[in-house]
């Protein structure tokens, strides 16, 4: 077997091993907790037992084409799938890491089948009505995390691509938010717009100051 192929079987067959004792159970992961802007999204997936999507893997090595050409299939695929996320008043209000959690739990919540159990990527779990695991690096261990993954990062790329029709000036599609050089020499142009999050930029007007 390729070496490519025996890496995706791997995370349908972790998958099987989890409906043994949870035959319905959905994959949760987010997108976003890093950038500089942008509300921080998050997925969930309940796949179906005896699947397997060819190339599917954790959507941080997956190239932006082949991560839009996999959320169809998997949306095709999926028993149930929902996409949630949470807002820069959110992030801000909360802290990153609360704002995540919120959107994995909206994410869960907005499934057309409820789970018995999630399995969340990390180490922190969300809070459900449901039994929940968490499992690092899951997205690159579990079939249903990596589809969640994928759905949830190329809907975060699709709304950074909304607030560069927006605010065209800071290249929010080229960066999806992120630090980059770019990034910041236009904040420090342009100022912050308001899809920014003040509380990831004080360090760099500190530094500015």
């Amino acid at each position: 077997m390729p070496k490519a192929l025996k890496v995706y079987q791997a995370l349908f067959d972790f998958d099987e091993e989890v409906r043994v004792h949870f035959p319905v159970f959905c994959g949760v992961d987010e997108a976003g907790r890093g950038p500089l802007a942008g509300d921080v999204y998050a997925a969930a997936v309940i796949l179906p037992p005896g699947i397997v999507i060819p190339g599917l893997n954790d959507s941080k090595k997956l190239s932006e084409e082949r991560r839009e050409s996999l959320a169809p299939v998997i949306k095709k695929n999926a028993v149930a799938w929902s996409v949630a996320s949470a807002s820069v008043a959110e992030i801000e209000r909360l802290n990153i890491l609360q704002a995540a959690l919120l959107a994995m739990h909206r994410a869960v919540e907005g499934l057309s089948i409820q789970p018995e159990f999630a399995l969340a990527d990390g180490n922190q779990p969300p809070v459900l009505p449901m039994q929940v695991g968490t499992l690092i690096h899951g997205d690159a261990k579990s079939a249903s995390i990596a589809a969640a993954s994928v759905l949830a990062k190329t809907a975060r790329d699709a709304s950074l691509r909304e607030l560069d029709a927006l605010y065209p000036e800071y290249g929010f599609a080229a960066h999806k938010g992120y630090g980059t050089k770019a990034h910041y020499a236009a904040i420090e142009q342009y100022g912050l717009c308001p899809a920014h999050r003040p509380s990831f930029l004080k360090k760099f007007y500190e530094r500015q100051g």
